[in-house]
């Protein structure tokens, strides 16, 4: 076989060229080319999974010699990944970046996935802020003159690849996409993992929404190919997998089972969960997703199975986000940072080991919290949670909850997902609405729950079935009130009338669509907005 072109269709020129050269293009090509196809394979194994479901979820038969086996432990934690107690996440955008690192949060999670809008300005600039902090030479002046600088200790930073599902369209070999993952995790990797080691870190990473232990074998097979090619000792790169599909609940051990050498523990999520747990079970419907909250007893379930089942393997359990954006008005500021302060007291008294939050203006409250719990010892991996029992039966338990929709809920689900998108379609993933830092795993969860409920004529509170022609109402009603308040002016009626456009064929399907965000991507964000030009690095098949 020949050469193959090289192409990327996004700007290279200044600061872009700092992260897209000739050496760093060839790696990710050498990567994509090596896992691509098994990439593509693992994906249509997911459809086929979901398509030929006849019967429920349940442990694999296979595996349960893995499950069985009590010998078997993941790497012990690198030194500056014993302490999570707090972590703080959000996009690699300057100011925000230079906000986390100042937070006094033990970890940053740089999330080029749910909280980054993959618009190439977004993915390219992510990575070089993240060389320019580890090389200490992070500022950012905002508009009023403020100048914003990275204090003196930086917390341990991991970061956060988009999913196997998305491509990254800017960069093509031979006319084919690469995946968005190994372009995320190849450039980071490239550029900033010698430099960790040289800080006494390392590349440490957060992989999302796997669906299978051959999932995370494919990133482990990755991790070795891309340590090898660099000559950096197997074992350097640590991850900690998201257990934010029902699928890979029923495989968290053997998850951990082949990233074993280069695990750094499981994260318990919320929004991608119900998500998942929709599209997997679309009959069995849930109410609005405030009242499913962490206390269900499915949702206890799973992150009470996460905790022994990483603590057993002597693995870090992380809890879910806080999203809350602390108000000005101090009444109900302190109501908000009560209601986080109860949230992690559940989940470090059910033996997490550490949690997330959104906003700076958290990380004491949830510090204080740990800090009451586990005082000097950096985590509570000892606590081994024997007196867990959790079976198919109980992670599938979501009729126990009841269902109840609002018409308060239901437009809200209806706005939120409305305005989020359009947010994203404006390079914005993550927007505040409502008191809440969302992200697109809430416009998922929203989206999904329209669609359920108009698939299945759900009744609301009032009488009235959900349907396709009411949540269009909403709609078409969201639109007006923006439009009479003079919120849109002809770039935001462009953006909102996509976005509109998206949720209403989305809602519509016959079955529920897999994910929002890519038909997003594909169809507004992929093109580019340059001339093409190829690559300067052409690398032999």
């Amino acid at each position: 076989m020949g050469a193959e072109e090289i192409t990327i269709t996004g700007t290279t020129a200044d600061r872009y060229s700092e992260i897209l050269t000739p050496e760093a293009i060839a790696f990710v090509v050498a990567l994509d080319r090596e896992f691509g196809a098994r990439r593509v394979q693992l994906l249509e194994r997911r459809r086929r999974r979901r398509a030929t479901r006849t019967t429920d979820l349940d442990f694999l038969p296979s595996t349960q010699h893995i499950r069985d086996d009590t010998s078997w432990q993941v790497a012990a934690p690198a030194a500056d990944l014993r302490d999570r107690r707090v972590e703080i996440t959000g996009p690699p955008e300057r100011k925000m970046t230079i906000n986390a690192l100042n937070s006094g949060a033990k970890v940053w999670m740089a999330d080029f996935e749910d909280s980054t809008s993959p618009t190439w300005e977004n993915v390219i600039l992510g990575q070089v802020n993240l060389k320019d902090a580890l090389d200490s030479r992070l500022s950012y002046t905002a508009p009023d003159g403020r100048l914003y600088q990275v204090g003196a200790h930086l917390p341990t930073v991991m970061v956060r690849p988009r999913g196997w599902h998305l491509p990254e369209c800017h960069l093509r070999i031979g006319g084919r996409a690469v995946s968005a993952s190994l372009f995320d995790f190849g450039l980071y990797l490239f550029h900033c993992g010698r430099k960790q080691i040289d800080r006494g870190s390392g590349p440490y990473f957060y992989l999302p929404k796997l669906e299978s232990h051959l999932e995370a074998r494919l990133w482990n097979d990755v991790f070795v190919f891309a340590q090898d090619l660099l000559g950096i000792p197997r074992g350097t790169i640590r991850a900690t997998v998201l257990i934010e599909t029902i699928n890979a609940a029923f495989e968290m051990d053997e998850i951990l089972y082949e990233l074993r050498e280069h695990s750094a523990g499981l994260n318990a999520g919320r929004w991608d969960y119900l998500f998942s747990m929709i599209k997997n079970r679309p009959d069995v419907v849930l109410p609005e997703r405030s009242q499913v909250t962490m206390t269900a007893p499915f949702m206890r379930a799973y992150t009470e199975l996460l905790v022994k089942t990483c603590h057993r393997r002597g693995a870090h359990a992380i809890g879910g986000m806080a999203a809350v954006v602390p108000s000005r008005d101090p009444v109900a500021a302190k109501r908000a940072l009560n209601q986080v302060r109860q949230d992690k007291r559940r989940e470090v008294g059910d033996g997490f080991d550490g949690s997330w939050v959104a906003h700076p203006g958290l990380v004491e409250t949830c510090r204080e919290v740990f800090d009451q719990w586990l005082g000097a010892e950096p985590h509570q991996i000892v606590r081994k949670r024997d007196d867990v029992k959790v079976g198919a039966a109980e992670l599938l338990d979501i009729k126990s909850i009841g269902v109840t929709v609002s018409e308060v809920a239901l437009r809200t689900n209806v706005s939120v997902a409305l305005r989020y998108i359009a947010s994203w379609l404006d390079g914005r993933g993550a927007v505040a609405l409502g008191g809440l830092m969302e992200d697109a795993a809430t416009a998922e969860i929203c989206r999904t729950q329209l669609w359920q409920w108009i698939s299945t004529g759900t009744p609301t509170d009032y009488g009235v079935p959900v349907t396709a022609t009411l949540v269009t109402r909403m709609l078409r009603e969201e639109l007006t009130v923006l439009s009479e308040t003079g919120a849109l002016d002809e770039d935001a009626a462009r953006r909102f009338g996509q976005a509109r456009t998206l949720l209403t064929v989305l809602l519509t399907e016959r079955t529920c669509p897999e994910f929002l965000t890519l038909p997003a991507y594909l169809r507004h964000l992929s093109a580019g907005s340059v001339t093409p030009v190829v690559a300067q690095a052409t690398v032999a098949a």
